[in-house]
């Protein structure tokens, strides 16, 4: 199977863009390169001295489920989906004359199945890491530091000298607990679970609402968006309500998320918009195919004015 020369080129250019994608957002969540922003506090300040509820596997939405969740429910739901479409369309056209994937001299087209899938879950996958980065950028750069910080710190405030609760305290040496845990207190804007939840919500809103039109579906589809924005929606209250992060690290990860979501939908995949999955004629060469019919020529008006005034110049000269 050959691909044209274009083709083939743009085609590795995408995957060269995942690729960076991917190790940017490995580089972010699981290596020491790039330097949190180490921000201070007051003594005593009781915007961060909430309860610390134990690590991220006993919340009540663990990363593991979350993770899980935003990766294998869109990749199901839009393979389900265009499958279901693709047969529907499959039984009710003549197919018997039409090849299922159409091979020309150069060049072969996918199974418009395959090619829809590949487009929108490929999208998809790209945004999901594209939020992971936005998000982990937010939380090096400003450092902010979660609700149970101060808990998790164990500062000696005697040794820091804060008599009075108004003394800022800046340096990284203050806190006596565990360093990894301290770190992970730091990273906490905004809100990645927030943001990963409602961009899934959004993109599987989005594509139910433009990719199903059956009949019978007008209340059906606005439900399920609204329980999958009512989901994502329960995780960042979540993140509040076990202290783990506050509500304006949460409402940030709800605007990256749904703007990253808005954007891929309509300036990338143009709402799901395309051709339909079986109707698509195959190319064909006209000319070589066909043979040439000729047709009369029509003169234009100034064409024949200027044949007549050539015609009267050449009668004067005779």
């Amino acid at each position: 199977m050959f691909l044209p020369h274009s083709l083939t080129t743009m085609l590795y250019f995408q995957l060269v863009i995942m690729a960076g994608t991917v190790m940017l957002a490995y580089y972010f969540e699981y290596t020491d390169t790039f330097n949190v922003h180490v921000q201070g506090f007051f003594c005593y300040e009781t915007a961060y001295t909430k309860p610390y509820l134990g690590p991220e596997d006993t919340s009540a939405i663990p990363p593991a489920l979350l993770y899980a969740v935003v990766t294998g429910v869109p990749t199901l739901l839009i393979t389900v989906t265009e499958t279901v479409l693709f047969l529907i369309q499959y039984t009710s056209k003549d197919l018997d004359s039409r090849e299922k994937t159409i091979i020309t001299g150069d060049c072969c087209y996918l199974n418009p199945l395959v090619r829809r899938n590949f487009r929108f879950l490929g999208v998809y996958m790209f945004g999901l890491f594209t939020t992971d980065i936005f998000v982990n950028a937010g939380q090096v750069v400003t450092g902010n530091l979660a609700p149970h910080f101060l808990t998790l710190c164990k500062p000696n405030y005697t040794a820091l000298g804060c008599q009075q609760a108004l003394r800022y305290i800046s340096h990284q040496e203050a806190c006596t607990g565990n360093e990894d845990d301290i770190l992970r207190a730091r990273k906490t804007f905004p809100s990645k679970e927030a943001a990963l939840s409602v961009y899934a919500a959004v993109y599987m809103a989005m594509y139910i609402t433009f990719t199903v039109k059956a009949k019978g579906t007008r209340l059906a589809k606005p439900v399920m968006s609204l329980g999958l924005m009512c989901l994502a929606f329960l995780t960042g209250i979540n993140r509040v309500a076990e202290y783990r992060n506050h509500w304006s690290d949460v409402i940030a990860g709800f605007i990256i998320g749904v703007a990253i979501a808005t954007f891929l939908v309509v300036c990338v995949v143009h709402n799901f918009k395309g051709k339909q999955l079986l109707n698509e004629d195959p190319p064909q060469d006209h000319l070589s195919s066909n043979p040439m019919v000729s047709s009369p020529r029509v003169e234009s008006p100034l064409e024949k004015y200027i044949a007549s005034q050539n015609h009267i110049t050449f009668a004067e000269i005779t």
